[in-house]
């Protein structure tokens, strides 16, 4: 099947050819006929799978057919997603796919100035594309109606409700009309997204094709067992290893997610970090210079890299186990989009096999543990900590030990004052914990040789 037969306008065939796509993905073969016959639809896919274009095309359709009635111009389409990248990601797609349609499209989110938002909407928006809580800012200021919507879009349904934008949403539907078509997308189907899907839908048309609990096909997993204290050391390890020049890194939190970029900038791999407490210009320069190339390794938390699409992009890397095991399946559809190859490895220790296992459940896949030579792991359990702790003290001594205080600076009972003539015990190594755990310093070259780290990748 190509495009060709799907009764897209000219127009917008045109735009699709100029982007380089020649026929449509399942999801787009069964979304787009759908769409265009004004159906609500219920639709499960994984990240690159196209759903981006599989309800832009026929919305796109829809609202050209109804064009042009005067008036000034409002919103006609809707579409919500959960993150600013997304946001961003998927306003972006609309405008390539619109770029020979009068259509004007309006990205908003927060984190940003509203004054630009509002600057647009006074001069007329066709589609827009937000973020709840920047949306719910437009609508409490009057800035915006949405009394003349005709098509509403939830897109990564589960995320949105998964950061709790449950509350956000319900309060958006009383500002939308009665009569619209609603598109409702989501990677997974829990009960939740079953309520909302009652909720908003009407008669949907149910489109799955990718079982909503399976990773991506196209993707080769991998998993690695190493202390937790030597992930670090194996990353930068396997990036320069293998030449890696383009990585994408997940983590936990925002403290690891510094800590591991300054560290690996340290290893003279050029790496930046995203999330949440990130400026958004911070956040847009570190992507670009990512997609451009400038930048080698991107260490993101799971929110901040919601959305993100980025062409050829081989590796992810799981540095820690996502918390949520569904997590585990939109951190690896990073790769492996569009048909494109990819491979997702997980660096695992051996606290972490409980959560392998539900990941194993949850994608109905069981994934072999590698252990590579020099980095076999101990065996012994990882310390677990807070990132951000401070070093601890040595525990207090058992009474009796020649170091240990009977209070307000008196010796310990039952210890003579000729106990002070006797050489102290060496002072233990202080314990380091925290931030300082899993990134263990690398056995470096000399300073004068460290450039090389990145030019040994050819040796077999």
């Amino acid at each position: 099947m190509s495009f060709n037969e799907l009764g897209l306008s000219p127009h917008i065939l045109r735009a699709v050819k100029e982007l380089g796509y020649e026929q449509p993905t399942p999801i787009q073969q069964q979304a787009i006929p759908a769409i265009l016959a004004g159906q609500d639809v219920l639709g499960g896919a994984q990240t690159g799978t196209g759903k981006t274009a599989g309800f832009t095309l026929p919305m796109l359709h829809r609202l050209l057919a109804n064009h042009g009635r005067g008036g000034r111009r409002q919103v006609r389409a809707l579409v919500l997603t959960p993150t600013r990248e997304l946001a961003a990601q998927v306003g972006e797609s609309i405008i390539k796919y619109a770029h020979h349609l009068p259509f004007r499209t309006l990205i908003a989110y927060g984190g940003v100035s509203i004054k630009p938002n509002l600057d647009a909407i006074k001069l007329g928006v066709d589609i827009l594309v937000a973020t709840p809580g920047r949306l719910l800012d437009l609508l409490t200021q009057g800035a915006l109606t949405l009394t003349q919507l005709e098509v509403l879009v939830l897109d990564e349904a589960d995320r949105m409700l998964d950061m709790g934008f449950i509350t956000d949403i319900r309060r958006i539907m009383k500002a939308l009309p009665d009569t619209r078509q609603t598109l409702l997308f989501s990677a997974t189907f829990s009960s939740d997204i079953k309520a909302l899907a009652d909720d908003l839908l009407r008669e949907p048309t149910l489109i799955e094709v990718d079982p909503s609990n399976t990773a991506a096909d196209q993707v080769t997993q991998r998993i690695i067992q190493v202390d937790r204290e030597r992930r670090r050391e194996l990353l930068s390890h396997m990036i320069g290893r293998g030449n890696w020049q383009r990585v994408l890194v997940f983590v936990r939190t925002k403290q690891i997610a510094d800590r591991l970029a300054q560290q690996m900038q340290k290893d003279g791999l050029n790496t930046v970090a995203i999330h949440g407490d990130k400026s958004q210009g911070a956040r847009n320069r570190a992507l670009a210079d990512f997609r451009e190339g400038k930048v080698r390794v991107l260490v993101a938390t799971d929110i901040a890299a919601r959305g993100l699409d980025i062409d050829q992009l081989p590796h992810v890397i799981n540095f820690e186990l996502p918390q949520m095991a569904e997590d585990y399946i939109h951190r690896i559809g990073r790769t492996g989009r569009a048909g494109r190859g990819g491979e997702a490895i997980s660096l695992v220790s051996q606290d972490e096999l409980g959560q392998l296992k539900d990941i194993e459940a949850l994608i109905g896949q069981s994934l072999q543990v590698e252990i590579l030579d020099g980095y076999e792991p101990s065996g012994k359990p990882s310390r677990q900590t807070l990132p951000g702790s401070k070093p601890v003290q040595n525990p207090p001594r058992a009474r009796g030990h020649a170091n240990a205080k009977g209070g307000k600076g008196k010796p310990a009972a039952g210890k003579g004052k000729s106990e002070g003539s006797k050489k102290p015990a060496p002072a233990r190594k202080r314990e380091v914990v925290g931030e300082d755990i899993g990134f263990t310093p690398m056995r470096r070259l000399p300073k004068a040789q460290r450039g090389d780290f990145q030019d040994n990748s050819n040796e077999e």
